[in-house]
């Protein structure tokens, strides 16, 4: 068995020239019979026609296949749209002798142009006949668009003698602030587990790693990540199996966690990873709000790009969050350990020389006591570069 491989799961790719030419953009995945997948959707009012597809094909949880193209993003192109959406998953449950309502479809790529469904349709057999449990590392290379590299990740559970494996990959660089949950994440495990029981296991897990993650403050309108999960291992997981059931959270969460960062290190044009930490607050959805503003400044995060310890920047983004009755003499900052500011402005200790060492590692961490409250929240983000700029003026061309 290869390391990223789950038993009950296939995956098969090909060239369907939808954008890209000489390069895989077709992803096919099949479930065996009696598999279950959990999914949750993009929040964004423009939804493509394909998350609206695919959350009304999982009502019953029980799809056979999950279809994904990239260069494409079927958003915003209307009832056309919606119409090669149905037509591509009407393709697969043909050759699958299937329905296409257990069919899954997901896009990602430019907004606003229509999806070349024939060239899909030609490009399927040669994506069936691909199907194999060892082709998880060429699927995260075709599901990209502006990635630089596949975000591939896998974790094993062992608990009172029984084990599973879980899989996982996602996709993602810009447009990223997941709200729901252009981002795709895509995991399974060998696990039995009750349909309900999925769900919240992945609602829980998307809450702590997907949704904790933001590149540039836009929430795409075809983010999705979806669990399933075939049942192909002894490792049962139900209300009355308490043990499992941590274990296997605890794991999923973990991978979950890992693939969100792994977005975030490929962030368009990113240099710096960063961890916005926010303590003292008097609730996690406080603590939340200040570290999104943080994150979202395009001043503090052109200061991250050029390691400028430029403090009174952040300093603006916490008194901006919202926060009623902030008390700004209580509130400390610190970057990489290194106390910058407290009571309301530098801190005497701190020094220019400092600040510069504290802001030169590529992995930073902006520390923000609010010292008002017991609550915490970490967001994930990155600087903003010329790059960045550069890759979304051209995005199109």
């Amino acid at each position: 068995m290869s390391e990223f491989s789950i038993p009950g799961v296939r995956l098969g790719v090909a060239q369907a020239g939808i954008k890209y030419e000489g390069r895989d953009d077709l992803t096919l995945i099949e479930f065996a019979e009696g598999s279950s997948t959990a999914a949750v959707f993009t929040l964004n009012a423009f939804r493509a026609a394909p998350v609206v597809v695919a959350e009304r094909n999982n009502v019953s949880q029980d799809a056979r296949y999950i279809l994904i193209n990239s260069g494409n993003a079927n958003a915003g192109t209307g009832k056309p749209g919606m119409d090669a959406c149905e037509a591509s998953c009407a393709a697969v449950a043909k050759l699958a002798n299937d329905v296409p309502t257990r069919v899954l479809p997901f896009s990602t790529g430019v907004i606003g142009e229509l999806l070349p469904v024939e060239k899909i349709e030609v490009a399927l057999p040669e994506a069936m006949a691909d199907l194999s449990e060892v082709n998880w590392g060429r699927a995260a290379r075709a599901i990209m668009t502006t990635d630089t590299r596949p975000k591939l990740r896998v974790k094993t559970v062992e608990v009172n003698g029984q084990s599973c494996r879980i899989v996982g990959m996602s996709k993602g660089s810009g447009m990223i602030q997941p709200n729901m949950a252009t981002m795709l994440g895509f995991i399974a495990t060998d696990a039995a587990v009750p349909p309900t029981m999925l769900d919240g296991m992945l609602r829980a897990a998307v809450n702590l790693s997907f949704n904790r993650i933001t590149v540039d403050g836009d929430t795409s309108t075809n983010d999705a990540v979806t669990l399933t999960a075939t049942g192909h291992s002894e490792f049962m997981i139900s209300p009355t199996t308490a043990d499992e059931a941590q274990a296997f959270q605890s794991a999923l969460t973990e991978l979950a966690t890992e693939l969100a960062q792994d977005i975030v290190r490929d962030g368009e044009g990113a240099t710096k990873f960063v961890a916005i930490e926010v303590s003292g607050a008097t609730s996690v959805a406080e603590a939340d709000s200040v570290a999104r503003t943080v994150a979202h400044s395009p001043l503090v995060k052109t200061a991250l790009f050029a390691s400028d310890p430029n403090w009174g920047r952040i300093l603006a983004a916490i008194g901006r969050a919202g926060l009623e009755d902030l008390d700004v003499d209580a509130v400390s900052l610190s970057i990489n350990g290194v106390l910058i500011a407290e009571n309301g402005a530098r801190a005497e200790s701190y020094t220019e020389q400092a600040g510069v060492a504290a802001m030169a590692p590529e992995d930073l961490l902006i520390s923000i006591n609010l010292a008002r409250g017991n609550e915490t929240a970490t967001i994930w983000t990155t600087d903003f570069s010329y790059d960045y700029v550069k890759i979304n003026a051209e995005y199109r061309t």
